[in-house]
């Protein structure tokens, strides 16, 4: 990519999860919708966003992509994290993830100018939503600059 020109890059998160239906329920409650473009018996692609989406996969079809193991519900290996128009909308999704089998795993961080709340999904996938006060941080948050610009 040219310094100077941005693009609006897309990110697909894969999740194995161990019963799609219950996955699919989960993410619908945060109120994400499903794409059936993308949708079967084995996958389920959630939209987040216009540029992100969670791809639920059931264990043997994750496994097609990998020949590790599939990591057990009690370990981590990433931490999804996504920025909250406001403090509301952060207490929206963590509440509604709590209310539909997910677990808020951390207590809440409150810095003034950033907040934010954690769960897992009923898979132990570990999510966090941030809220970021632009006004007070400048503007400079969430731009896509790099230390070299």
């Amino acid at each position: 990519m040219t310094k100077g020109t941005t693009v609006d890059q897309m990110v697909f998160i894969n999740l194995p999860v161990a019963d799609l239906d219950r996955a699919v329920a989960f993410y619908e409650a945060l109120g994400y919708a499903t794409n059936p473009e993308f949708t079967d018996e084995t996958a389920a692609c959630m939209i987040v966003s216009d540029t992100v989406y969670v791809m639920l996969l059931t264990h043997a079809k994750f496994q097609e992509f990998t020949d590790k193991a599939i990591a057990d519900p009690g370990t981590i290996e990433v931490i999804n994290s996504l920025s909250a128009a406001s403090k509301d909308e952060v207490h929206r999704i963590v509440d509604a993830a709590v209310m539909n089998g997910g677990d808020e795993d951390r207590p809440e961080v409150d810095l003034g100018v950033m907040y934010q709340r954690s769960f897992t999904d009923p898979d132990g996938h570990r999510w966090e939503y941030v809220w970021m006060d632009q006004q007070a941080m400048g503007g400079a948050a969430g731009q896509g600059g790099t230390a070299d610009e």
